[in-house]
This record gives C-alpha cells, sequence and structure tokens, in this order.
C-alpha cells in the first residue's frame, strides 16, 4: 500500500479556530503525485478521526471513491473560501476562486461542528499528524 508522504511538523490536530472544534483528529499531507493521485480511493471507508490535506489544490473529483465526503477549501491563512458538505462518489468538483489547497474529511463534519466559509482552521499539537499506511 503507498503511504501518504506527510510533513515532518509534529502530531496535529486540525480545528475549527473560533470555537476549538475538531475537525480531524489525525491529518495527513497528500505531497507526491502518486499520494494525490490516490488520496483516500484505497480506502472501502473514511478512516476514522482523518483529515486528508491537499496543499497547493482547488479542485479535486471523487471518481472512484465508494463514500462521500466533506470538502474544505481553505487559502494560504487557512480561511475557509468554501466548504461542500457530503460530496457522493463519481463528483467533479471545479476550481474554488481563492482556495490553496483543500482538505478532505469524513461526510457530516461540516455540518457537525458548524463549519461556514469565513472560518480559520488551525492545528493543534495532539494526537495524530501520521502516514496513511497503516
Amino acid at each position: 500500500m503507498t503511504a501518504v508522504a506527510t510533513a515532518s511538523i509534529g502530531a496535529l490536530v486540525l480545528l475549527r479556530a473560533e470555537a476549538r472544534a475538531v475537525v480531524a483528529s489525525r491529518t495527513a499531507v497528500a505531497r507526491s503525485a502518486i499520494d494525490r493521485a490516490v488520496g483516500l480511493l484505497k480506502y472501502r471507508t473514511m478512516p476514522e478521526g482523518l483529515a486528508l490535506i491537499f496543499p497547493g489544490c482547488n479542485s479535486v473529483h471523487t471518481v472512484g471513491m465508494r463514500f462521500p465526503i466533506d470538502l474544505i477549501f481553505v487559502d494560504r491563512a487557512w480561511s475557509v473560501v468554501c466548504a461542500e458538505p457530503e460530496v457522493k462518489p463519481g463528483r467533479l468538483i471545479f476550481p474554488v476562486r481563492g482556495a490553496w489547497g483543500v482538505v478532505e474529511a469524513a461526510a457530516g463534519t461540516i455540518r457537525k461542528i458548524g463549519l461556514a466559509v469565513g472560518d480559520r482552521l488551525c492545528f493543534s499539537p495532539e494526537n495524530g499528524f501520521e502516514s496513511l499506511d497503516k
């Protein structure tokens, strides 16, 4: 199984800064071309608590995915510029204006934490920033 490359910045939890609501208890960053192409496609279900971050990306697809996901598009300051809840498999999300990156999170996350455009995401040094090869 291909590992998703991760930055070497320690254990991180992705949070909604304003309310300190947890977006994901574990994060991974897709950096290589292969990791970016495969992403979450290798999973039958979304791994518990995981968010996959695609830096330098403003559009994604869910072709070949087996489960819906929430998509959170952010600018370079990690402010949310677009939130697409419960995107079903087989969809194409066209480029989002102002987006620098996208976070793929478990379906229902946006609704559960009340995430909205303008909210800011941040990281907290808790739990796991890891590789997806587990």
